[in-house]
C-alpha cells in the first residue's frame, strides 16, 4: 500500500508541475501587488478560472490528501 501510495504521489507531484508551467503567465507580475503597472480599468475585472487552473486546484488537493495518506500508512 505504501509503495502504490507513493507512486501515485509523484506522479501526481509531476503532473501538477507540469499544469502549473503550462498556464499563461498573469500581466504584471508582483508590480500590481505593490501599486504598480495597474490602472484603474484593471480592478474591476474578474476572470473567470480556466480549465488549467481547475485542474491545477483538484491536482493540489489530490496531492494533499496522498501526502496525508501517506503520513499515515508510514506511521
Amino acid at each position: 500500500m505504501r509503495t502504490f501510495l507513493s507512486v501515485i504521489h509523484f506522479f501526481l507531484c509531476v503532473l501538477i508541475m507540469v499544469v502549473v508551467l503550462l498556464q499563461r503567465r498573469k500581466q504584471g507580475g508582483f508590480g500590481g501587488a505593490f501599486g504598480g503597472a495597474g490602472t484603474q480599468a484593471d480592478y474591476g475585472q474578474w476572470q473567470r478560472f480556466t480549465g488549467l487552473t481547475k485542474l491545477t486546484i483538484v491536482l493540489f488537493a489530490l496531492v494533499m490528501l496522498t501526502s496525508l495518506f501517506l503520513t499515515f500508512v508510514i506511521a
